[in-house]
């Protein structure tokens, strides 16, 4: 058994190396929602059923902006490992010139979504304290968006340490801000749930500005936006990376949108199952980080290695990731079982909630191994900017059938706040399955490849 896994050692190394930046990265990002949700909770559980509902509408449309730009990352990273270093800055500045498009339409669509938030079934004071702070999020993607934007373009370049750094200040600023503006400490009025958006604000706009400074001044990176002032933004590189981006975006919209539109299904049952699914939700994507970040981690090593042209390499990569997500997952899982009980009292005192977290985080437990599976495969997919069939899968998966069990289950057979949760479990077990047989697919494609075609860098062991 070790001599069958041995091979992949190299491979586990390179792929933890690239992903650790990535899953701190990921771990400064999510903190800032954790952290709000922690400060948050202590304010009251309407205000923390507010920020639920907010996010649960905001993050599908952030999602969207952030799945446009991941469609840099594969491009750069194919025309750096083919060294065309022209190609990479042409790639760059279409970005940036597509950003310029892409970033204010969707902040005033956002804006505009406000108006329809109190029609969707919530309380009058959960809609209430919702509202604004919401706005303060919409207000705080325009910054974000272009933080992506150059930290996918870091990424496909191989530098996943700056964006790292940049989140962890930005985080620092967030959370002294956090206690300052929703305490109301040193003066500052007591801003509670609306604080906390004006904290996201000023953190989301430190990020861009520090990474920004870091690939000018500090990083070999700098060549290539030298180098970008030699070339123009080409029509059909941004014609390919939103060709690339959409179907990413549409993917993780579709996903997100389930897991979102359970958020709004929770509140239907109200506030106590709506604070709870928050809490449980918060954690359980808070482990999903460093799938998700290994994931990221394999896509960068695929499109170079495409670019490259060694094709053995490709397959060792996308076997590797999914030994270590999975096998993180796993223990995340037994984590979740264990400790159900005692993790809910970072966010609350409330016995309530955290009686119905724990129930929460149970069946959270069951969906860990298929969570990490179905992320670590589209990870790959992108490596090969296969992103259209990954975009079909989730739609089944999350919608027809992950949607279709939670209501059932929740509202049909009385299940309730677990019944929307056995939804999930559903729609990950066939997303799972699916990517699997879809990256299955494109090995054995490669390998006719290298059949076909004399000189290709394939040779299975």
């Amino acid at each position: 058994m070790i001599d069958l896994f041995r091979k992949y050692v190299p491979d586990y190394l390179r792929l933890l190396k690239l992903a650790t930046p990535l899953v701190l990265t990921q771990a400064g990002q999510m903190s800032v929602q954790l952290i709000d949700n922690a400060m948050i909770g202590r304010v009251g559980t309407v205000d923390l059923a507010a920020a639920s509902f907010a996010n649960n509408i905001y993050v599908v449309i952030m999602l969207f902006g952030l799945g446009i730009f991941l469609g840099v990352t594969p491009l750069v990273g194919r025309a750096r490992g083919a060294g065309d270093q022209r190609r990479v800055a042409s790639i760059m500045k279409s970005g940036f010139a597509l950003s310029g498009l892409v970033i204010p339409a969707m902040a005033l669509a956002s804006w505009a979504l406000s108006w329809a938030m109190p029609h969707m079934g919530q309380t009058d004071e959960v809609v209430r304290l919702a509202v604004p702070y919401y706005r303060t999020l919409v207000i705080s993607l325009i910054p974000l968006l272009l933080f992506a934007l150059l930290k996918q373009i870091g990424e496909g370049l191989g530098n996943t340490l700056a964006a790292m750094l940049a989140t962890i200040v930005a985080n620092l600023v967030n959370v002294g801000l956090n206690y300052v503006l929703i305490f109301g400490k040193l003066g500052f009025p007591e801003l509670g749930l609306l604080g906390a958006g004006y904290a996201t604000i000023v953190s989301r706009l430190v990020a861009p500005v520090l990474l920004y400074i870091v690939f000018m001044y500090l990083s070999p990176i700098r060549r290539y936006f030298t180098l970008m002032r030699a070339v123009r933004a080409a029509r059909e590189e941004l014609v390919k990376i939103f060709t690339v981006g959409l179907p990413i975006a549409g993917q993780m919209v579709l996903e997100v949108s389930a897991f979102a539109f359970s958020g709004v299904m929770m509140g239907w049952l109200g506030d106590v199952p709506l604070a709870s699914h928050q809490i449980a939700m918060g954690l359980a994507t808070f482990t999903f980080m460093l799938g998700n970040g290994v994931a990221q981690a394999a896509t960068i090593q695929i499109s170079f290695q495409l670019g490259n042209r060694d094709f053995r390499e490709v397959k060792l990569i996308s076997y590797a990731a999914a030994q270590i997500v999975i096998a993180y997952m796993g223990l995340c899982g037994l984590g979740f079982l264990l400790l159900r009980h005692q993790l809910p009292y970072l966010f609350t005192n409330d016995l309530r909630v955290i009686a119905q977290s724990a129930s929460l985080l149970a069946v959270a437990a069951l969906f860990q191994l298929f969570d990490g599976l179905q992320i670590v495969c589209i990870g790959i997919l992108r490596g090969f900017a296969d992103v259209r069939a990954p975009m079909f899968i989730s739609g089944f998966s999350y919608i027809a059938i992950g949607l279709s069990v939670s209501y059932l289950c929740a509202f049909t057979t009385g299940l309730g706040p677990e019944g929307i949760w056995y939804g999930f479990v559903a729609g990950l077990i066939a997303a799972g399955v699916l990517l699997s047989l879809r990256i299955r697919a494109r090995i054995r494609g490669l390998e006719a490849v290298s059949a076909a075609v004399p000189g290709v860098k394939l040779s299975f062991e």
